[in-house]
């Protein structure tokens, strides 16, 4: 019972985090890939499918991979602007998710079962992973979104102040500073540290796969674990994106303002989309800005990994380029 317990608690801690992992396509000859750390292993994702590589307590590596269309090769309407990031944020999270769920039950697993698996979708539970996507977003707005708006209701109500433009400005700062805190304090547990390795690892193998080079443990050692591409990034652009957008919708009661973030978390995540995903495009862009304050916080959630670690980074993107 205790094994389960503590197995469920180090699942839970992963879910805010699972927001972070997204890969994205280019028109051009240029193929952007990218991942998600998950426990003791890395999911990474290539325009026609993804792979998640594990390392078991036997030091065996277990496989899960499998074709994955883009939500705009089934539907035009995720081709258009802000709502294909929609599509993409929602896709991430529910393979976030599922890539999770792989991980800790090998990860944790006790035999020494060693062949390598391809699992098709259907085998895992959609309400499984509709429950989990619920708690994964009820986390993260309840954290990120309600958190912040009620401690700047406190403080509006202790000084005063009228302003809608300063009370965005005051809710969005907490927005950060509760994200930022939250990073950190994670970044402290043993467990969550050998994932920001495996997060170090994965950055170091795409700028490996980049540029062009042999996709081996010597060449991923030299490039950096700070990527600007990183879910990091894309979260930080959506708090920003946030006060911008919070300042024009306005309500009074809290209630309102609690329900309208809610509704526009949608429209905030497209526009950061288009914002990353331009930036990553045009890297002498003055959008390119944006994104530096991830790459700085990224000094928090990424790690320098061992070799073990890049191997299993490696594995992982190989198979995903072979779906």
């Amino acid at each position: 019972m205790m094994h389960t317990i503590s197995k469920f608690i180090k699942y839970l801690k992963h879910l805010p985090l699972t927001a972070t992992s997204w890969a994205l396509t280019s028109s051009n000859d240029d193929i952007l890939v990218g991942g998600q750390a998950v426990i003791e292993g890395v999911m990474m994702r290539s325009p026609k499918g993804y792979s998640v590589a594990v390392r078991r307590q036997d030091g065996t590596v277990r496989i899960m991979k499998n074709a994955l269309p883009t939500l705009a090769e089934r539907r035009r309407i995720f081709k258009l602007p802000i709502i294909r990031g929609v599509g993409v944020l929602a896709q991430a999270l529910v393979l976030g998710i599922r890539a999770l769920r792989f991980s800790a039950e090998e990860a944790l697993a006790e035999d020494s079962e060693q062949r390598d698996v391809k699992r098709d979708a259907s085998q895992v539970s959609k309400w499984l992973i509709a429950g989990n996507l619920v708690l994964a977003l009820g986390i993260n707005i309840l954290l990120f979104v309600a958190l912040p708006l009620f401690i700047t209701r406190f403080v509006q109500t202790q000084t005063g102040f009228e302003s809608s433009i300063l009370f965005n400005g005051i809710d969005g700062v907490f927005r950060v500073l509760v994200f930022v805190i939250f990073l950190s304090s994670v970044s402290l547990m043993k467990d969550m540290r050998r994932v920001f390795q495996y997060h170090g690892a994965e950055h170091k193998t795409v700028y490996n796969f980049e540029a062009k080079e042999d996709l081996n443990v010597k060449n991923a050692k030299k490039f950096s674990t700070l990527h600007p591409r990183c879910g990091t990034s894309f979260l930080l652009v959506v708090m920003v994106v946030s006060i911008l957008v919070f300042s024009i919708v306005q309500f009074d009661s809290t209630t309102g303002k609690l329900l309208s973030r809610i509704a526009l978390l949608p429209l905030i995540a497209g526009i950061s989309y288009e914002i990353i995903r331009y930036s990553a495009k045009h890297p002498r862009s003055l959008l390119r800005i944006v994104t530096l304050p991830g790459l700085l916080l990224q000094k928090i959630t990424t790690k320098e990994p061992d070799e073990p670690q890049l191997e299993i980074a490696i594995r992982a993107l190989e198979e995903a380029l072979r779906v």
